[in-house]
């Protein structure tokens, strides 16, 4: 965020004034130690020292404040960690006192012991007192105030709901104004533990069963509730979601989620609780310092940045501290709505928008040599099956030769990682969807492998997502869609088993996979004798989902019954289409790369020359128009595109997740 001149001048005041008070306090804990310790000529002795004492302990006091962070947080903010600081310094300044008194200076100066350890104690504890005693007297006062203006405005009376852990990092949002326009009226915990209790003075009304009996209750006293917050707490499989959103929708209840849990709240947003909310595992957690690192300060180029996992990876490399951002669309509309998001509006990023086609080898050679970027992130493509079914000389132009045209750009350019979005379709595919893909990811393979041994060259890597929840064309919003006209919903075949993954997971499974790859991926095993480097990364998504099974508690979850209210239909699959989808081929060795969460395997791929050729011939097929030339390429470039007209077993149980899993879905 940019700031204002006026903002910064704020700032500088406040922290001055905290220096000035923290500096002053010092000075009068030596004062109040002499005072209270001594008196008669003792203390006149000791105070006609000060002057040559009291400002270079002052000084000295400033240091060890400024080392303990003491001038990084804010007091409306003051928490244990700041008081253990407090106690840090404090102590470092006693412990100096003692040196000083006992070796350095008082024996030689004085005669005597200026303080003493009986004192020095004392002024451990006087300054301890002072330090910190403001702090939480201020942070008492923003309380009280915030407790009086909750009673006072117009707030929306609200029912928090989950763990007392993740109330209280609500109530003190609340309190410290970060999450606005909601008075706590009570809590609710679906631990039976937790009844009778108070947080923040808020208190446990009962367990989610009771939600109906303590509304009534509140409407009663004519002080209705209005809105239900739910903590992540509140959304974990123990505490029976499911049950909260019927009893909330019965109710007429608006039910919203917090989104962070950070410190202090400072970024937490509340979002309206949707269905999808509560069909995943819990979300894999990423190292944000980690991206940060590798993101910071670099220039970052996105094709498809318009798209649903492009316009993710921009929010994400913004809010990771690139310098520059370049958003390469060939769509005017998503383009125009990309460059208009607060979130790279607001940023200190530098962003750019141009429209381009990944198909237009110049333009690309054009946009790249200009940009200079460090790193591309390459999201544009076709990717619906019925559509590249249907018409496939446009999905071998984007997906193929789109992602060569971008490949070899950024490798004239000199960048140092691209990022190839894939599907789980290219591995054993049954479509042009998927044959496209994994051709783009050979060719990426051959590339990559010409660099092998060259630690400043670029590396090429290809990222494969299943169903990413919320992307266009995606089975849920589908389903709502559904649900909201009454029905019926459309399942292809009733034992279609897929994998889902959220839209974050996927933009951070992609900023993950090119750290790795510019990082640790540049090291090769000397005991090797091929390219022992990752290739190709995928998300661990836990356990598959029958698309059945999600149709039906998709239903229950809007209030319906699946057969009686509203009808499943079965339409059978489509072609290109099959039941289960995977990550692996099963002869793709796996390499372990130390990040959780993360898995991924090393290339297999044909010498570059023979990928040209294939691609010559590609071209040829698409001159004449002749698809059946087209899949006889791709049968020999890919052997398991063969067996794209046969039935196709379900694949053998996957090893345990932590090794080799099997994951589904929906291309990116």
């Amino acid at each position: 965020m940019r700031f204002s001149a006026g903002f910064m001048n704020r700032q500088l005041l406040k922290k001055t004034l905290i220096i000035a008070h923290d500096l002053l306090m010092t000075a009068l804990a030596v004062v109040l130690t002499f005072v209270v310790r001594f008196d008669g000529w003792l203390l006149n002795e000791r105070l006609q020292q000060l002057p040559l004492f009291l400002p270079p302990f002052i000084v000295f006091a400033g240091l060890v404040y400024w080392f303990f962070q003491l001038y990084r947080s804010k007091w409306r903010f003051a928490s244990l960690p700041d008081l253990f600081n407090i106690f840090r310094a404090s102590t470092v300044l006693a412990l100096a006192l003692l040196v000083a008194d006992y070796i350095l200076v008082s024996p030689q100066l004085f005669g005597f012991f200026y303080f003493g350890k009986i004192t020095i104690a004392l002024y451990w504890l006087i300054q301890m007192f002072l330090l910190g005693g403001p702090r939480l007297a201020f942070r008492y006062f923003k309380y009280a105030q915030s407790r009086t203006g909750l009673e006072r405005d117009s707030n929306t009376p609200t029912l928090l709901l989950g763990r007392g852990a993740d109330i209280e990092v609500i109530l003190r949002a609340i309190e410290s104004g970060t999450v606005k326009k909601m008075q706590p009226k009570g809590v609710l915990s679906y631990r039976s533990d937790d009844l009778g209790q108070s947080i923040r003075g808020v208190p446990v009304l009962g367990t989610f069963t009771d939600l109906d009996q303590v509304v009534q209750d509140f409407q009663e006293r004519g002080s209705p509730i209005r809105r239900l917050v739910a903590t992540p707490s509140a959304l974990s499989p123990e505490a029976h979601p499911d049950m909260l959103i019927a009893r909330a929708r019965r109710l007429g209840l608006p039910l919203v989620r917090v989104t962070s849990l950070g410190e202090g709240m400072r970024n937490a947003e509340l979002a309206p609780l949707e269905i999808e909310d509560l069909l995943l595992r819990p979300t894999v957690q990423i190292d944000r310092t980690r991206l940060e690192t590798f993101i910071r300060g670099k220039r970052v180029l996105v094709t498809g940045g318009g798209g649903s996992i492009g316009s993710e990876i921009c929010t994400r490399v913004v809010a990771f501290g690139a310098s520059d951002l370049m958003i390469v669309e060939s769509s005017e509309p998503s383009l125009f709505h990309i460059l208009e998001n607060p979130t790279l509006i607001d940023s200190d990023t530098a962003v750019e928008g141009v429209i381009a086609d990944v198909r237009d080898r110049e333009r690309m050679r054009e946009v790249m040599g200009a940009f200079k970027p460090d790193v591309v992130f390459h999201a544009a493509a076709l990717k619906h099956v019925p559509y590249l079914e249907a018409h496939w000389m446009e999905g071998i132009k984007t997906n193929v030769f789109g992602s060569v045209n971008v490949a070899d750009a950024a490798v004239e350019a000199g960048v140092r990682a691209i990022v190839l979005v894939s599907t789980d379709k290219a591995i054993d595919p049954v479509s042009m969807l998927g044959a496209t893909k994994r051709f783009a990811e050979m060719y990426g393979q051959a590339l990559d492998a010409e660099f092998r041994g060259r630690g400043d060259a670029t590396r090429i890597i290809a990222v494969r997502f299943g169903n990413v929840l919320g992307s266009v064309g995606s089975v849920v919003p589908k389903f709502k869609a559904q649900i909201a006209r009454g029905g019926p919903i459309t399942v292809t075949h009733a034992d279609m088993v897929r994998y889902f993954m959220t839209i974050r997971e996927a933009a951070d499974l992609v900023l993950t996979s090119a750290s790795h790859a510019n990082q640790e991926g540049r090291t090769l095993d000397p005991r090797a004798n091929t390219d022992d480097r990752a290739s190709v990364y995928v998300l661990n998504m836990g356990q598959p989902v029958r698309i059945y099974e999600l149709a039906e508690r998709m239903i229950r979850l809007a209030g319906y019954e699946p057969g009686e209210d509203i009808e499943i239909n079965v339409t059978g699959t489509r072609p290109g289409e099959r039941l289960h989808e995977i990550l692996f081929a099963r002869d793709e060795p796996m390499a372990e790369i130390g990040i959780a969460g993360v898995m991924a395997a090393k290339p297999i791929f044909a010498d570059r020359a023979r990928v040209n050729e294939w691609l010559d011939a590609l071209k040829q097929a698409l001159v004449a128009g002749d698809r059946a030339a087209a899949d006889r390429v791709f049968e020999e470039a890919i052997p398991e595109f063969k067996r794209r007209l046969q039935p196709i077993p379900a694949p053998a149980q996957p090893d345990p997740p932590a090794s080799r899993p099997a994951a589904a879905s929906r291309s990116a």
